[in-house]
């Protein structure tokens, strides 16, 4: 019996539409994965190459944190307490998270720029991987390396990464327990919660108050979108608030524990209080300025006028539009508009998602973190160095990326979204050719060529997506980012070459700042370094010692504790550093602190612990004008003038003084 086949009937062919071309999930998962991780790599290494070559160009950089983590890795006790000499008379003004991390590395390698710097820029690049880690667990593969370059290549990032100042470990603690909260959420274990707060309270041994503007981003994330119900949720907040709590309160808890006879003068308190320094001069008192805090704020405003810095914010007038002015604007406001345009498009994009959907969390958790530091930084009328926009770049980062790759895979269904996404490029490329046309004499013609090459992809970009453009989109959309990161990445090559001191230093050319204390070497004075890398001897408004006086000092010396007595911390640290010797500072930061009386300098000068005080300074003496006249009126009667060469300087030996004599009638 012979069977007859039917016929074939050719089935029509699918429609060429993105929709009818599109890989099945997991393929398209597989195959983002095979460009991620080398991706990823590579932006990790772009990281450290920008943060650690030419690492040691700025010395000793901040010398007043140089110096502290040369006291830590010479006594365990000046270690846990952030005492910036061994003997431990005064602290630093912040608790001491960050120089013992220095201090560690000084300990293990010796002392050198290298030794002191190295740590900041790890921290630099481990900031950059926790964010990318953060923003593959919410919002993918391609928003990760888009928010990495972002973050790698803020100019606050580049600075601050390669500086000795604490905003590094800040950042990268905060980072850190965005990643903790996150994991949290994913696995609804309390255990991250708890590594989360700890995290938070490591932050504020790094910088106090500052570290808790990241909180309300995390209670409004966790309570609204984490699983479990509103009673586990609660449960969550209140576990995370006792870990939060526990890591913030040990240092604060120990020096207020421990008599003060015991330990170092707390700097920046009025009262030898580590509280007084959290609600005072370090809290509050940067937000609403002296009057909110110690009295020492408002002599660090003073000092500042004296200094240069002019205004003690050193930032601007606050305002609404203060992120994008002459002194923060090229800091980290290159991507803020998309940031926020991107926070926009990834909560509209996932509108109808689950409640604990993990990509509007994301957008949650990294657009609060964002709003409360550009709300804080724009109106708070204390103290605000252009570098602290450095907590903003993840945010910035996280947004921008999760924001684009949110609104490019919107084209398919909402064609407008190429429209925003265009336009947001366009936007961008404007306020990159503003910020550069500042600095016309800074690589000319940057500002302009970006501009016109935004003009160029924008509408490309724009189009309806077809089969037909889809390679082309994405060639334009990848050379956009590039076009945009040109600007950052200036600033990037320009930090990296120049030689920065002191406590307000400014990523870019010179010519983008406003001057200032303790900015690049040509406007703050010399980057401090070993070696004779432009080692000064007086800091902000302090004495000046000659090499010769210094030879002096470390030659007769004797058995004394300390090599002599300043008033303010930077003269003492220079002179620790160079010496490798330790040095009083009677007044700490500002020389203003009131740190030593008459009758401790009498019994320390009988004891034969000190010997050389320097008085006469510009704030009156050892403790400042207004803080220890009494010690100034008491050195200048009782000791005697020494003299180098024929020059009489401003040092007196008090060895022999007459330590009986009242301070009345020594005034």
């Amino acid at each position: 019996m012979t069977t007859i086949a039917p016929p074939v009937i050719e089935q029509p062919r699918a429609p060429r539409t993105l929709e009818g071309l599109r890989r099945p999930r997991a393929a398209a998962q597989a195959a983002t994965s095979a460009w991620v991780m080398p991706a990823t790599l590579g932006v990790l290494a772009l990281s450290a190459v920008l943060y650690i070559v030419n690492l040691t160009v700025s010395g000793y950089a901040n010398v007043y944190y140089s110096g502290a983590a040369w006291a830590a890795s010479q006594s365990w006790w000046a270690w846990f307490q952030g005492a910036i000499d061994p003997a431990s008379f005064i602290t630093v003004d912040k608790p001491p998270l960050a120089t013992m991390v220095m201090g560690l590395s000084v300990r293990l390698f010796g002392l050198s720029s290298w030794s002191t710097l190295l740590p900041e820029a790890l921290m630099g690049v481990a900031t950059v991987g926790l964010t990318m880690a953060v923003v593959r667990r919410t919002f993918g593969g391609a928003a990760s390396i888009v928010a990495g370059l972002v973050t790698a290549l803020t100019p606050a990032a580049v600075l601050i990464f390669r500086y000795n100042n604490p905003d590094a470990l800040l950042t990268m603690l905060l980072v850190a327990a965005a990643y903790a909260l996150v994991r949290g959420m994913q696995a609804d274990r309390f255990r991250w919660l708890v590594l989360s707060g700890l995290l938070v309270g490591l932050a504020f041994n790094t910088k106090l108050l500052q570290a808790y503007l990241v909180l309300p981003a995390f209670v409004l994330t966790y309570g609204l979108f984490a699983p479990g119900s509103l009673k586990r949720r609660m449960a969550g907040l209140v576990v995370s608030a006792a870990a939060v709590l526990a890591g913030s309160a040990w240092w604060v808890a120990a020096m207020e524990l421990v008599p003060a006879s015991a330990r170092a003068y707390v700097g920046g308190s009025t009262n030898n209080s580590a509280l007084d320094l959290v609600l005072g001069y370090d809290g509050l008192g940067r937000i609403f300025g002296g009057s909110a805090g110690s009295s020492t704020a408002s002599a660090t405003g003073t000092a500042a006028g004296a200094m240069g810095g002019g205004s003690p914010s050193f930032s601007g007038t606050p305002g609404i539009l203060r992120l994008f002015n002459s002194q923060l604007g090229g800091q980290a406001a290159w991507f803020l508009p998309a940031s926020i345009a991107g926070l926009m498009a990834g909560l509209a994009a996932r509108l109808r998602a689950p409640r604990t959907d993990i990509a509007r969390a994301g957008f949650v958790l990294w657009g609060a973190w964002l709003a409360v530091h550009v709300i804080v930084f724009s109106f708070m009328s204390g103290t605000i160095h252009s570098y602290y926009v450095v907590a903003m770049a993840p945010a910035i980062g996280a947004l921008t990326g999760g924001g684009l790759v949110a609104a490019w895979r919107a084209r398919e269904r909402f064609p407008w979204a190429g429209l925003g996404i265009g336009t947001v490029l366009l936007g961008s490329a404007a306020l990159a050719w503003m910020l550069l046309d500042r600095t016309s004499d800074f690589v000319p013609g940057l500002g302009l060529a970006v501009l016109a090459s935004a003009a160029i992809l924008a509408p490309i970009i724009a189009l309806r997506p077809t089969v037909a453009r889809a390679k082309v989109q994405v060639v334009a959309m990848a050379l956009g980012i590039a076009v945009l990161l040109a600007g950052p990445a200036a600033y990037a090559v320009a930090t990296m070459g120049t030689a920065y001191a002191g406590g307000d230093p400014s990523a870019g050319p010179a010519s983008a700042q406003d001057g200032g204390f303790g900015g690049q070497g040509a406007q703050g004075g010399p980057a401090g370094g070993p070696g004779g890398n432009g080692m000064t001897m007086g800091g902000p408004g302090g004495s000046s010692l000659s090499t010769a006086t210094v030879d002096y000092l470390v030659a007769n010396q004797g058995d004394a504790t300390w090599l002599v007595a300043v008033s303010d911390a930077t003269t003492a640290e220079q002179l620790e550093l160079q010496t490798g010797v330790a040095v009083m500072s009677t007044g700490g930061f500002t020389g203003s602190d009131k740190a030593l009386t008459l009758d401790q300098a009498k019994a320390l000068v009988a004891d034969g612990e000190l010997r050389f005080i320097v008085a006469g300074d510009s704030r009156g003496g050892p403790g400042g004008a207004s803080a220890t006249s009494e010690v100034t009126s008491w050195v200048t009667s009782a000791c005697t003038v020494v003299t180098v060469g024929s020059v009489a300087t401003s040092v007196y030996d008090c060895a022999g003084a007459t330590t009986t004599a009242s301070a009345s009638t020594a005034g």
